[in-house]
């Protein structure tokens, strides 16, 4: 098909929920063989639109042109067999089965196939993109990264020739990204059309033939990536001000300990040793599936450390969790903000209650309008939209959500903190705001920041801790520029003595 005309055209599309416009009058052309970037802040409506040309919502006006011609969708069988697919930031995936089976599941003959041999196909698909995983783990032990390869081996598995991509890249480490970029542009080289949803600039400009902008649900830009100038102009069509990544840590005087992990073992962690101390930030990277979520789980009491010390606030694991206050203590920002952190069909000041419900009761009553007051000024400070406490959960972008989870848990005034992809999702200015919430808290709380973004991490750590294959790798300053420069090697499991036999490592 001519790339002068477009393979899809979504024209004055609207969407609105209650009175609120998600959408309103959009137009975009998408073409086969482009990837086309969807931009804007949380809440702009990107994710929304995407949702009406894959069929999982109605639009309430305009129309969707495939190759010039109208189609309506009733659901997301219709827009599958369009030839339509999406990867969503939430994941659809069955957790009982294995990976192989998830990518087989309602594709037609997969039921007449062996597990042998749905397992080679797989395997063989994620060779091909270089996103290996194994086709036989079950999906419940797998990691956020992880489970994003299985979404999108799916996407690639059903050959569409539309791919929609929502923030894909929120759970992957930078060599992950790169496999999947060059992923994506062999499926554009196929004629394939490609749309692509993110918060990241340097990946829009990276990656993008074409860029959209939307912000409060409209388009404000839509042009090819050479026409864009800067990052910054980019930024400033997205928020409508000027946004500047970049934050001022200023050194801050570190005081007791509040978390010291000693010889922790218990599969797959091993050997695990590291300190967190008020006044600092310990930021821990390596690729998702290393051991990083089992240490998360442990510190933080989902699972009960193996052999080992594991010591919160000069307490051992036991006694701290046994007598925990709400307040004044340990605070969990968790990755899954959807499934843990959060009930999606409670509204937000039931799910603002659920870890501070001891701060608003008076002997067995709780105190719901305190509550929920205490909750509109967070919502405020967070800039948290719609801004409506009586909202459910899942009413709310995936950036807003996040916004929700951070609100309540730093209102507990923590002393240690537990931030697991903190920005995950968030756009720039969003994320300029958690970065700045996370160095003041700094001031008195230590924070363990585990993320996969390195640029997050060099920007807000004071030290850095790299994790593979369930070890600690190396803990150092955030200032050794040469142990930050080894990061790499250090994540794909090269120790240093391996590293200086490395010719210029």
């Amino acid at each position: 098909m001519s790339h002068d005309h477009p393979l899809i055209r979504l024209e004055g599309l609207t969407k609105k929920f209650g009175p609120l416009y998600a959408n309103r009058d959009i137009t975009l052309d998408i073409r086969a063989g482009r990837i086309k970037s969807l931009l804007g802040e949380n809440g702009a409506g990107k994710s929304t639109l995407m949702g009406m040309l894959a069929g999982r919502l109605r639009p309430d006006g305009g129309r969707i042109l495939i190759e010039g011609r109208p189609r309506h969708f009733s659901s997301a069988r219709d827009a599958i067999s369009e030839g339509i697919g999406m990867v969503y930031q939430h994941f659809m995936l069955v957790d009982a089965m294995t990976v192989a089976e998830n990518i087989f599941l309602g594709h037609p003959g997969g039921i007449l196939l062996q597990q042998d041999a749905m397992e080679r196909q797989v395997e063989a698909l994620a060779r091909q993109v270089r996103l290996e995983i194994d086709p036989r783990a079950r999906i419940a032990d797998l990691s956020m990264g992880e489970k994003q390869r299985v979404e999108i081996l799916k996407l690639l598995f059903r050959r569409n020739r539309v791919l929609i991509f929502d923030e894909p890249t929120a759970v992957l480490t930078p060599q992950e990204s790169k496999q999947l970029f060059e992923a994506l542009r062999e499926m554009a080289r196929q004629d394939k059309a490609i749309v692509f949803i993110s918060h990241k600039l340097d990946e829009v400009l990276d990656l993008s033939d074409e860029i959209a902008v939307l912000r409060k649900g409209e388009v404000v830009a839509d042009m090819t990536a050479d026409r864009v100038q800067t990052k910054e102009a980019l930024a400033r069509l997205m928020v409508g001000r000027e946004v500047i990544l970049q934050v001022d840590r200023e050194p801050v005087e570190t005081r007791q300990t509040v978390l010291r992990v000693r010889g922790l073992n218990d599969a797959p962690l091993k050997d695990v040793n590291l300190t967190v101390r008020q006044g600092e930030i310990l930021g821990l990277v390596g690729v998702a599936g290393n051991g990083q979520k089992p240490l998360v789980e442990t510190i933080c009491g989902l699972r009960a450390p193996g052999t080992g010390h594991v010591r919160l606030m000069g307490q051992n694991w036991s006694r701290f969790f046994r007598k925990r206050r709400w307040d004044g203590n340990l605070s969990y920002v968790p990755e899954d903000r959807q499934g843990l952190a959060t009930c999606r069909n409670l509204s937000l000041t039931e799910n603002f209650l659920l870890t501070t419900r001891q701060g608003f009761s008076r002997g067995p009553w709780l105190q719901r309008p305190a509550a929920e007051k205490r909750l509109r000024e967070l919502i405020q400070t967070f800039d948290i939209h719609p801004p409506d406490p009586l909202s459910q959960a899942r009413q709310l972008s995936g950036g807003n959500l996040q916004k929700m989870v951070l609100a309540r848990e730093f209102f507990r005034r923590p002393r240690l903190i537990v931030a697991e992809q903190p920005t995950q999702g968030l756009d720039i200015a969003a994320t300029e705001d958690v970065w700045g919430v996370l160095l003041k808290a700094r001031s008195r709380a230590g924070i363990l920041l585990v993320t996969g973004d390195l640029a997050e991490a060099l920007s807000l750590s004071d030290r850095l801790a790299v994790m593979f294959d369930g070890r600690i790798v190396d803990t150092f300053d955030a200032d050794d520029r040469a142990k930050i420069d080894a990061i790499g090697l250090m994540m794909a499991g090269v120790t240093e003595t391996a590293r200086s036999a490395i010719p210029d490592a």
